[in-house]
Parts: structure tokens; sequence; C-alpha cells
């Protein structure tokens, strides 16, 4: 934020290479909040002069790089860059659906009207799973599922050495990495399985929202929570987890969403069980799927129970088809068939 105001008053500049081909834009002018208004001409209005305002610093600093012929690429922003196809004239125009955004409260007051409108406008879309590209595929017939890419390399050489955390920990580790968030994970399920299995060490691994820091997961013996770490450390935890979890619960804003987590854990072969959704159906083969509490119990120890250097290497593989060279390469394929 600091950063962004300095570029608004001209302190310093928003427009930064990071290498011979690629550039990064802070955009220079402030928008008006309008998501809040509920009078649909108004909120059109004032949201049309925002989208021309950060239009017209995008044009500056496309003439600057000398682009005549470029692709607007749109990764789920229905509100700020609904006009800009308009305003930019690009060759080729993309929406990215990689989030079911209209199932956020802030997202549905306005982008259940407006995401339609920009998919339709859109001359192809991507999305990185299959429910989001049926969802897509309503309002536009050249909607492509292209996958999700996560970073292989940092699952496959990192620090082996056990964090200072788990040392002392005996027993089976069950374990989570990522945003404890209340809205997308199951407490009572992760209760659950911590009060059923006093044997088992809960590990979870990362921020916490208000409900998880009132849980009573923190009164439980056998539950570790780890706080954040960075991103760079969490194979090392990862390495430690007997099996991984991901234990969502079952809404509009999990159901389609591309699980990258279990990629990640699949990337070191660890077993995985994940709550069964939409999403979760491509990774049935790998993992191991739940439907209630009991389920995740039943799971959890059947996934100790079959692993095996055969599964871990198989989970190995099927992670590294989901590479960011290959949810390119279909982006790329997806744009040369609407091209023809």
């Amino acid at each position: 934020m600091q950063q962004r105001l300095q570029i608004i008053k001209g302190k310093e500049s928003g427009f930064f290479q990071v290498k011979d081909n690629l550039w990064t834009l802070y955009p220079d002018c402030i928008v008006e909040s309008v998501n809040w208004l509920d009078n649909v001409p108004i909120f059109n209005a004032i949201n049309r002069i925002n989208n021309k305002r950060f239009a017209r610093v995008i044009n500056w600093y496309l003439k600057k790089l000398g682009f005549d012929d470029f692709i607007l690429f749109n990764d789920n922003e229905v509100i700020k860059c609904h006009y800009l196809q308009e305003y930019l004239n690009p060759s080729q125009s993309v929406y990215y659906s990689r989030d079911f955004i209209v199932a956020a409260p802030y997202w549905n007051k306005h982008g259940s009207r407006l995401e339609p409108l920009v998919i339709k406008n859109a001359d192809l879309c991507v999305a990185n799973s299959v429910f989001l590209t049926n969802y897509c595929k309503q309002y536009n017939d050249h909607s492509y599922f292209v996958g999700q890419g996560f970073n292989d390399d940092l699952y496959v050489s990192f620090d082996r050495e056990k964090p200072a955390e788990l040392k002392k920990v005996t027993g089976k580790i069950i374990g989570y990495v990522g945003v404890l968030h209340s809205s997308r994970l199951d407490i009572e399920a992760m209760e659950y399985i911590a009060k059923k299995r006093p044997d088992w060490t809960l590990v979870l691994v990362g921020p916490e929202d208000s409900e998880f820091v009132r849980s009573k997961l923190h009164n439980l013996p056998n539950v570790l929570f780890l706080g954040m770490k960075s991103s760079s450390d969490l194979p090392r935890y990862i390495n430690c987890f007997d099996v991984c979890l991901n234990p969502q619960f079952l809404t509009p804003l999990t159901v389609g969403n591309y699980p990258r987590k279990v990629d990640e854990y699949l990337a070191m072969g660890k077993p995985v069980v994940a709550l069964q959704t939409h999403a979760m159906e491509m990774f049935s083969s790998v993992t191991y799927l739940a439907n209630s509490n009991e389920d995740y119990l039943n799971l959890i120890d059947l996934a100790i129970r079959e692993d095996c250097n055969t599964l871990q290497e198989e989970r190995k593989a099927f992670a590294r088809e989901h590479t960011w060279e290959n949810s390119v390469s279909a982006i790329y394929q997806a744009l040369e068939k609407v091209r023809k």
C-alpha cells in the first residue's frame, strides 16, 4: 500500500522490468470504490469511469513498449477489468477462471451479473478445473480446461532436516499446510480426527482466522499449530507427514476449485485424504476421498497401511503432469484453436 501511494504521488515509478520479456505495472491511478453501491446504473457509470482510468494507464505503457498486437489475459477480475476489452482493443481476449468467485459474498453482489458478460465477450475462456470449465461453457463455447500449475522444483529439492517443532513428536503425523480459514476448512472434522485418535498428532501449518483461534482444537494435546512458514520451508514440514489432509467444507466456493496443495502433497509422494468434491474427481486414482468424519478416520488408517514406494512414485508422476509448463502450454493451445 505504501508503495502504491508513492507511485500515485509520482515519487517512484510503478513500471518494473522483471526479465527481458516480462514487465510489471502498478497503475499510478486511483479507482473509486463501487462494489458497495446497490443502484446498478450508478454502479455501471462509475465502474466505466474506473475502467477508463485503468485503461488509460495501461495504454500509455503499451505504446511505450511498442505492443501493438497483444493478448488481454484477465485473471478473474470482473469489475475493474469489465470494459478493458473495449478500451484496449487487444488482438485476443482471454478470461481465466481459477476460482468460483460468485460464491463469495463480495463478488456475488455484482459479479453474478458481470462475470457471465465478461465470459461471453471474451474470445475464449480457460479454467483450472472441469467444474469451472463447464460453468464458463454456459456463456462461451470457446471454454477450455487448462489445469493448474505449481512449482514442482520446490518439492523435489529441499532441505530435509526435520523442523525443530516436530523433532519430539512420536507416532503418526497427520498434517495440513495452508491458510486455516473456517469458511473453507471443516474444524469439526479436524476435532473429530484428533479426539478419536489421540495416538496421532494433527499438525497444522499456516495462519489462522478468528474461528480457528477460538476453536477447541487449541485445547487438544495432540494438535500442533505451527503458524505461517515461508513457502521454501513448507516441503520440510510436509516431508514429516505420514498422511496429508485437505478437510474442506463442501460449499459453492470449494466444490469446483482446483486444490493446488494436493499436487504439492503428491509431488512429495505423500498419501492424501481429502473431501470428495467435483474438482477432486480427477485425483481419485491417487488420493483417498472422504464424505464424512468417519470416512476421514478410516481412510487415514487405510492410507497409512497401504503406503509403499510404488504408490509414492505413482503420486509423484501424477503431480508432475500438473506443472506450470503444462498449464501454460494448454493455454497457448486453446489460443491457437480460437485463432484458427
